[in-house]
């Protein structure tokens, strides 16, 4: 006990984002594998990772974590609507006209969002923070909705993340993003595989 009670705020601070990229990491494998039970995890992963990124002044990303915790217990209700006795929910493709109207509405966001980053506050990174917060957000309604371009979206997002987060000394949690992007390359894999199967089976009578 004295231990933790002489703990820096730093020092509870990398704990917290510690904890935060454990639950993370649970929360993408679950999500791999299509399992309704990946949201639990998700949801205390962000919460945590309010306090986290709002330490380290990347604002976008700190509202974000906000989005995420009602996206998040949002996504669960539909998985369990549709999720089957194994608890594996089906997934497909957007259609091309979607993924167009999808890519515009992301590219605005995360422009606008940046300007106003820049412009009202003293984020530390303006346009990469929010270019990944309006990605993610995409990616996030997009997974609530069981699109296989959800994983597409995590892989690039994954990727500025790193940077973005080695840039700003939070180790650990770019340690989860370069996990993340590797499970995310085996979760496009893995869904890619599902729509296959279930396009193949044949339609009831």
């Amino acid at each position: 006990m004295d231990g933790l009670a002489g703990m820096t705020f730093a020092e509870w601070m990398s704990a917290l984002e510690w904890v935060a990229a454990g639950l993370g990491l649970i929360n993408i494998a679950l999500l791999v594998f299509r399992s309704v039970w990946n949201y639990a995890f998700g949801i205390a992963s962000v919460a945590i990772y309010i306090f986290v990124f709002f330490e380290t002044r990347l604002y976008a990303e700190s509202g974000l974590q906000v989005f995420f915790v009602l996206a998040q217990a949002w996504g669960w209700y539909l998985w369990l609507k549709v999720g089957d006795e194994d608890s594996r929910v089906p997934v497909r493709w957007l259609d091309w006209q979607s993924r167009a109207v999808w890519l515009a509405v992301t590219a605005a966001l995360s422009l606008n969002l940046g300007w106003v980053m820049h412009r009202f506050t003293d984020a530390a990174m303006p346009y990469a923070d929010s270019a990944i917060a309006g990605a993610s957000v995409a990616a996030q309604i997009l997974l609530a909705y069981r699109r296989i371009e959800n994983w597409v979206l995590w892989i690039a997002i994954d990727i500025g993340a790193v940077a973005l987060y080695i840039d700003r000394g939070l180790y650990p949690t770019a340690g989860l993003y370069g996990g993340m992007l590797v499970m995310s390359l085996f979760g496009l894999r893995e869904w890619v595989i599902a729509a296959r199967g279930k396009s193949s089976q044949p339609s009831p009578a």
